[in-house]
Order: C-alpha cells, then structure tokens, then sequence
C-alpha cells in the first residue's frame, strides 16, 4: 500500500495533475487534479488523462509509454 504522503505529492507525468475547466459563466480555470488510487488493483488513475499506472511491489510506475488508456 502506497504512502499516504508520497500520494499527496504525485502528478501525472502527461497533464502534471492539472485539468482546464469552465465554470458556469463559461469562464476557463486551471484546477488541481489528483490521481486516484485503486488500491484493490494496484494502480494510480488519471481520469483527466484517461490513463492507468501500474503499481509494482509498492512503487508506482510513472512513464507514459508504461501506462494503459481506458
């Protein structure tokens, strides 16, 4: 199982955790985007990116060729 610290310091290599959004008024704005952990599978997902990272005995492997799309 990941550490809770290194999970809150990770970004995606492809966006680097940050997603462009619209408000309501239509108005564009850069938000912070966090990997989500599937602890039962063993991976790190972007959904900004739709990619997955594997997890191989408790190191995450980060590289984009490396990652499945979904």
């Amino acid at each position: 199982m990941l550490d809770k610290e290194l999970l809150e310091i990770l970004a995606c290599p492809k966006c680097k955790g940050k997603a462009v959004v619209k408000d309501e008024s239509g108005k564009e704005e850069i938000k912070q985007v966090d990997l989500e952990y599937d602890v039962e599978n063993q991976r790190l997902i972007c959904h900004n990116c739709r990619l997955k990272y594997k997890i191989e005995d408790d190191i995450p492997i980060m590289l984009i060729e490396e990652a499945e799309s979904f």
